[in-house]
């Protein structure tokens, strides 16, 4: 008999074992994960100027979210998670599997970082809000992703400021990403399943369902060349800021 109080779970226990199997070498810049490390300063950059622009803080000011509450969905081994914690916040990481929560809370103590790091999905922040919510590249991996937007939509605050990532369903994303990006190695085989895939005006409508409205969307572009970096051009990844609506 199931419990009709308890929300059900968007977690794809098939994707959680596959990131959780990369545990170990996630903060290895060189490692599995060197690609997340290669993107990251872009992610930052955009998550940055988002922050500065809602909340109005100077953007050279050292701890814009001081006082304010952040949570990072998916949240990895915490390649997001420490930085938005030396922009001062109090930050709450979630993931679905728990080795690499595991390797987060690990890394977190060894540069010491105070971060609350939990296992799960939405449900793990139930009844929980939060002034900034993150999940970049993740709602692609989830079971449900109606449900996980309405997760993320119930754990937002009142007047917060939400940001997610994740790649588009063109040919070319299916071109860079599995069939060079995985057929290369330079993406752990298995990574990505591009019928999940979600085109920009589907994610719009899913954020609208849940109450929410986007108010940026901006295009994430990587080649060999130029590397990663911010674009008009939204076919390979993508970025949306948003806000309640």
């Amino acid at each position: 008999m199931t419990d009709a109080s308890v929300a059900p779970t968007t977690i794809s226990s098939h994707e959680a074992s596959h990131f959780g199997a990369l545990a170990a070498d996630w903060w290895d810049p060189k490692g599995s994960s060197a690609m997340l490390h290669r993107l990251n300063p872009v992610r930052l950059g955009y998550i940055r100027s988002a922050i500065d622009r809602h909340f109005g803080s100077d953007e050279t000011a050292r701890h814009p979210l001081a006082g304010k509450r952040a949570l990072d969905m998916g949240c990895g081994a915490g390649l997001l998670c420490e930085p938005l914690a030396r922009l001062g916040a109090d930050v709450t990481g979630v993931d679905a599997a728990p080795e690499n929560i595991a390797a987060a809370q690990l890394h977190a103590a060894h540069v010491g970082l105070s971060i609350d790091y939990r296992s799960g999905d939405t449900g793990a922040v139930a009844g929980e809000r939060f002034d900034l919510v993150t999940s970049l590249e993740v709602i692609e991996h989830v079971s449900d992703p109606a449900a996980f937007v309405a997760g993320l939509a119930g754990a937002l605050a009142e007047g917060g400021l939400m940001v997610l990532s994740t790649p588009n369903r063109t040919p070319l994303s299916r071109l860079t990403m599995i069939t060079v990006g995985e057929g290369l190695g330079r993406i752990p085989r298995g990574t990505h399943d591009w019928d999940k895939f979600i085109a920009p005006d589907e994610l719009t409508a899913l954020l609208a369902d849940a109450g929410l409205k986007v108010i940026d969307t901006t295009g994430f572009a990587f080649d060999p060349v130029r590397g990663a970096r911010l674009t008009d051009n939204l076919s390979l990844d993508y970025f949306v800021t948003v806000v309640a609506a």
